[in-house]
């Protein structure tokens, strides 16, 4: 990690970022911090986020581990109160905690199964954002929420309803939001990725039954076009630092695809 200094295109700003351990919520603390930003990295477990928070330190920036479950109000509510209550302020949120979660045919699917793919993708999200808008409206600022292809571009990822209904709800969301919190000065977007290289298959679970369902589906040779590969969490991360950053002052209510094209082979 490079040296911070404060005086990045964020210096001085005080972000909270949700799921922070790793991925692409990593890859954004890092860059976030690297231009000056005050770093709450939210964690279901603090300790996955602590070797984040000493190497920020080490290179002069400031970071707190904040351990939440984002599906839980009480949790995130506390999280985000102890972020703006240490700085004084608050002016960016990556709403990016999520998970893939049971992948199986609609009819085998238990309802407990969808309940849980919801209430951390979405209602973790509308949690997020509810309990910061009190500290945002104060100075302004961006909210970004990590969505995703599946649900907006491509629906042909078999037994992931759940998750693709989950990420559509996001950017619907992320709209709503959006023109309701623009007159206090902030701007609410969505990141929506294709593949990239993050643990997020440790929180995937797929059901036998899903062979059941499966249709064939042909894909171009190399369906990654731009780099034939999936993309890096650290590509990710330079786009919530741009959304987040005043480069980015007149964008608001936009989900912006960041997937190399891949979307458009298999939308």
């Amino acid at each position: 990690m490079r040296e911070t200094n404060g005086k990045g295109i964020v210096g001085g700003k005080v972000a909270v970022i949700t799921g922070a351990g790793s991925g692409i919520g990593r890859a954004a603390a890092l860059r976030l911090a690297e231009e000056g930003a005050r770093v709450a990295l939210v964690d279901l477990k603090a300790d996955r986020v602590e070797d984040l928070r000493k190497r920020i330190a080490d290179a002069g920036g400031e970071a707190i581990a904040v351990e939440a479950d984002i599906a839980k109000p009480a949790d995130i509510e506390s999280a985000v109160k102890e972020a703006a209550g240490k700085w004084e302020r608050l002016d960016i949120v990556f709403a990016n905690a999520g998970i893939n979660g049971v992948l199986a045919p609609i009819e085998t699917m238990a309802p407990e199964e969808w309940s849980t793919t919801l209430d951390i993708n979405l209602k973790g999200t509308f949690l997020t954002v509810k309990y910061a808008v009190p500290f945002l409206k104060k100075n302004g600022g961006s909210i970004v929420i990590t969505s995703s292809i599946n649900g907006n571009r491509v629906f042909s990822n078999f037994g992931m309803s759940a998750y693709s209904t989950s990420k559509a709800g996001q950017v619907a969301f992320m709209q709503m939001a959006a023109l309701e919190l623009a007159q206090y000065g902030i701007r609410v977007n969505a990141v929506c990725p294709g593949a990239i290289k993050t643990h997020i298959g440790q929180n995937t679970h797929p059901a036998p039954e899903l062979e059941e369902i499966q249709i064939p589906v042909e894909y171009p040779e190399g369906d990654q076009p731009l780099e034939n590969g999936p993309g890096r969490a650290s590509q990710v991360g330079d786009l919530v630092l741009f959304l987040a950053s005043d480069a980015s002052s007149h964008i608001t209510g936009t989900p912006i695809f960041i997937d190399g094209a891949e979307s458009l082979l298999h939308g």
